[in-house]
C-alpha cells in the first residue's frame, strides 16, 4: 500500500498520498521537451474519461533525462494548462532515480520494477498503475501511449473495493 508520502503541488500547496486514498491513480513523470510530450494530451484525456469515477492521474515533472524539463513550476504549469489544457494535479519538479529521488518514486519503482527487475526509470512519460487499495498494479514504459491504458484503468475501477 502506498506510504503516506507528503507532495507539493507546482503552485506551493502541500498534500498527502493519503489525499487520494480509495482512488485509481496513474502516477507520470512529465517533461515538457521530450519526443513523448504529447502524451499530455492523451494523459488529459483519460483523466476526464475516468476521473468521476475515482481515477487521478499524478504528474511529476523531471529534469533527470536530457535536461527535458528546464523550466520553473509557472513555466511548467503555463505549458501544460495553455497547450494541452491539463486540468490533473502536477507537483514540483522531482527527481525519479538517484539518491535525491522522491520516497514516492523509491516505493512505486520497488513495488513495480521494470524491465530484467531493474528499478531505475529509464525516461520520462514512465507510467505507474495504483488500484483503490494502493497496491501498485502495473508499470508501463514511457512508449506506452496513455489511450492503450484506459483498458487497464476500467478494469480496476469497475472491480470491487
Amino acid at each position: 500500500m502506498l506510504p503516506n508520502i507528503s507532495l507539493t503541488r507546482l503552485n506551493g500547496e502541500t498534500e498527502q498520498m493519503s489525499d487520494y486514498a480509495g482512488k485509481v491513480l496513474l502516477i507520470v513523470n512529465v517533461a515538457s521537451r521530450c519526443g513523448f510530450t504529447n502524451q499530455y494530451a492523451g494523459l488529459q484525456n483519460i483523466y476526464a474519461q475516468f476521473q468521476d469515477r475515482g481515477f487521478e492521474v499524478l504528474g511529476f515533472p523531471c529534469n533527470q533525462f536530457g535536461g527535458q524539463e528546464p523550466g520553473s513550476a509557472t513555466e511548467i504549469e503555463q505549458f501544460c494548462s495553455t497547450r494541452y489544457q491539463t486540468t490533473f494535479p502536477l507537483f514540483e519538479k522531482t527527481d525519479v532515480n538517484g539518491e535525491n529521488a522522491h520516497p514516492l518514486y523509491k516505493y512505486i519503482k520497488h513495488a513495480a520494477p521494470g524491465i530484467l527487475g531493474t528499478e531505475a526509470i529509464k525516461w520520462n512519460f514512465t507510467k505507474f498503475l495504483v488500484d483503490r487499495q494502493g497496491q501498485v498494479v502495473r508499470r508501463y514504459g514511457s512508449a506506452d501511449d496513455p489511450a492503450s491504458i484506459a483498458g487497464d484503468i476500467q478494469k480496476i475501477l469497475q472491480s470491487p473495493e
